[in-house]
């Protein structure tokens, strides 16, 4: 199996649409290259913040290869997850035919299973598929939470190398950070505002938001922190919070893609039920994007 080295930030994308709402793979490919050109560590399409949950298998699949066709030598995490463990299998396999380096794996949502669930659900999916794997821990939009235990046991198998820690429970991912050690296997934080805490307690990186905005900073903050150079990374914390506080004023990925749309990268289109972003928020937003924009001009 191809190893996967977890260290630095990887952006989860969004996945832009024309005013039709069909994906624009052209702006899909004009993203991925230039967060690569910024230098992020690897790309996660088809996730959460890529609308998963509103595209069909062969789309979900049509964003992971054209993610695959635009970056150079960074690797591509597919999201590949589902609450149903033969449709995440289904599409697991699907995503490593389709060229995917890794798979980031949501816990099943909404069905909520207990541990014992969780533990059978990915063990099958790390089976049958030959690719690297992280398991995505997000408990507010899943409705349960993997608990550190099943997260140790998960990460004795060969192919099960990570974890995005988005439950907001330091204690939690510092357990997990503890149990797994001494094993070949890395925790990435999944929230934004906890990249600097969570590097400082053992964690290698960040599966990022604010990265599609803002990889440059970003990408400094977390190679400051893996250094141990605490102040820079702390005043990049800093520049960046008011920015990562508007990302998630609304339901993401709302707030990213205007972002994103007002910089000139990317359509702000969206599929329902999500809608655009408040014009309150928005005026909010437009300020703090200039501010950082003023502060790279200077600088």
């Amino acid at each position: 199996m191809t190893q996967l080295d977890l260290t630095g930030v990887f952006p989860a994308l969004v996945t832009p649409f024309d005013t039709r709402t069909a994906i624009d793979h052209d702006q899909l490919r004009s993203e991925v290259r230039r967060l690569e050109a910024a230098g992020v560590a690897g790309v996660v399409p088809a996730g959460s913040t890529g609308e998963s949950a509103t595209l069909s298998h062969d789309e979900h699949i049509e964003v992971i290869e054209t993610a695959v066709d635009a970056v150079e030598s960074i690797p591509v995490i597919a999201g590949s997850g589902s609450n149903s463990t033969d449709e995440a299998l289904a599409l697991s396999q699907r995503a490593a035919d389709a060229g995917a380096d890794g798979l980031l794996l949501i816990s099943p949502y909404y069905n909520r299973p207990e541990q014992s669930g969780i533990l059978e659900h990915y063990e099958a999916i790390a089976d049958a598929v030959e690719l690297p794997q992280v398991v995505y821990n997000v408990p507010g939009r899943t409705g349960s939470n993997i608990h550190p235990e099943t997260v140790s046991m998960l990460a004795t198998h060969p192919n099960i190398v990570g974890y995005k820690a988005a439950s907001a429970d330091v204690a939690q991912i510092s357990e997990v950070v503890r149990r797994t050690a001494d094993l070949p296997f890395q925790v990435l934080s999944g929230d934004d505002p906890l990249t600097l805490p969570l590097c400082a307690i053992g964690a290698t990186g960040v599966i990022s938001v604010v990265a599609n905005v803002e990889p440059a900073r970003t990408v400094a903050l977390v190679d400051a922190a893996l250094a141990g150079d605490l102040a820079t990374a702390r005043e990049l914390h800093h520049t960046l919070s008011p920015l990562i506080d508007q990302l998630f004023i609304e339901s993401s990925p709302i707030p990213v893609k205007a972002a994103l749309a007002a910089r000139g990268h990317i359509d702000e289109t969206l599929r329902r039920p999500l809608t655009p972003l408040g014009a309150a928020h928005r005026d909010r937003l437009q300020q703090i994007l200039e501010t950082l924009e003023a502060a790279s001009a200077s600088s």
